[in-house]
């Protein structure tokens, strides 16, 4: 096949399904009558299921999924075809169901429009329907036909809502992160506090220092994936409290070694970092205000 032709797949019973449509009869059906229509398209091919087995399975699923068309035959509703017919819907749009006049079309199928041919298969007016359809669907891969994809995709969909409560998650991860950060900074402003405190009494050798430093898991994962609709200012903030968190962990490290200098630095910048801590849960807590109110 060239590269540049589409690829129609076509869902069909592969053996009798009653006493007149035969095994022959879906073959005589496939070659000499849905085949030639579908490929008078311009550059589409036309190629069909065969039956379901365990080492035909997988690549069943992959043409079902990958097929840029899918002509499902609902035909004497047979169980395959329902259930291949499934895959497809809920992967991708570019579908076309046929079925045989006078068909029983269940009721979850019927709402999406069935092409109807006779019995003798001479009749012109589903043949062009059927062209028009096949057409749409090079000309409009994206035209929503698969009320399983509309169900779960788009906004009020299923996934919106999966998709609302995963970032309501995550939002609540970053306050999370952002109040123990706080929290552990408040002990080193105290921890600071207590050795000017024994540096004014003249007692040497008792400063202490904090070892736990500040998280950055989240943060960090934030600005990796920019999963939230924010704007450039709000990423800023989050770049700019990272770097704060950063070099709050590394007086951390060196605390030790140099007890004075590490306190002078955080009693120099106490304001700015704690600005910081202050101004991203602002900033959050709006960003879980709005995810909640849109629930």
């Amino acid at each position: 096949m060239s590269a540049d032709r589409r690829r129609c797949f076509v869902i069909m019973p592969f053996s009798g399904t009653s006493a007149t449509h035969t095994k022959e009869y879906w073959n005589n059906h496939f070659e000499n009558f849905l085949k030639p229509i579908i490929e008078s398209c311009n550059n589409v091919e036309a190629f069909r299921s065969e039956p379901l087995r365990q080492d035909l399975l997988r690549q069943i699923v992959n043409d079902l999924v990958f097929s840029q068309i899918v002509v499902a035959d609902l035909t004497d509703s047979n169980p395959n075809v329902y259930w291949e017919l499934g895959v497809r819907l809920s992967f991708r749009h570019g579908t076309v169901t046929i079925a045989n006049e006078g068909s029983k079309i269940p009721f979850d199928i019927a709402t999406k429009s069935v092409l109807f041919y006779p019995s003798d298969l001479k009749r012109d007016d589903f043949s062009k329907q059927f062209k028009q359809a096949i057409v749409d669907c090079v000309a409009n891969p994206d035209r929503p036909d698969s009320f399983v994809l509309e169900a779960i995709t788009g906004r009020g969909s299923v996934y919106a809502v999966i998709h609302r409560t995963e970032m309501i998650q995550r939002v609540d991860g970053l306050i999370s992160e952002n109040l123990t950060n706080k929290e552990i900074f408040d002990s080193i402003i105290k921890t600071v506090g207590e050795n000017r405190s024994i540096k004014l009494a003249h007692i040497r050798g008792k400063e202490q220092v904090v070892l736990v430093p500040l998280f950055d898991s989240a943060i960090g994962l934030l600005l990796a994936e920019r999963y939230l609709e924010e704007d450039s200012k709000f990423y800023e903030l989050a770049h700019q409290l990272l770097f704060v968190i950063h070099a709050i962990n590394h007086q951390i490290a060196t605390w030790n070694s140099s007890v004075k200098a590490t306190d002078e630095y955080f009693l120099k910048n106490r304001s700015l970092f704690e600005s910081f801590f202050a101004k991203y849960d602002k900033r959050l807590k709006d960003v879980q205000k709005k995810l909640l109110s849109s629930c």
